[in-house]
């Protein structure tokens, strides 16, 4: 969906676990809390605070951790 990024919790670097919160994106008048799908390392974060986002544009590149 599109949307106003909000908030973004993390950076290049951060390791997160499955479900952490990587940025909050306010659209439809709603704020929309989006998480890791699974654990990895932040290897590119491609919006800002306060930049639009568009529909289906990648918000966070991650690499998984090996298992």
């Amino acid at each position: 969906m599109t949307g106003t990024i909000e908030k973004v919790f993390v950076k290049v670097g951060d390791k997160v676990e499955a479900g952490d919160p990587l940025m909050v994106m306010i659209a439809m008048k709603m704020e929309h809390t989006i998480r890791a799908p699974k654990a990895g390392t932040i290897k590119k974060v491609h919006f800002r605070e306060g930049v639009q986002a568009s529909r289906h544009a990648p918000l966070v590149e991650f690499e998984e951790e090996s298992e």
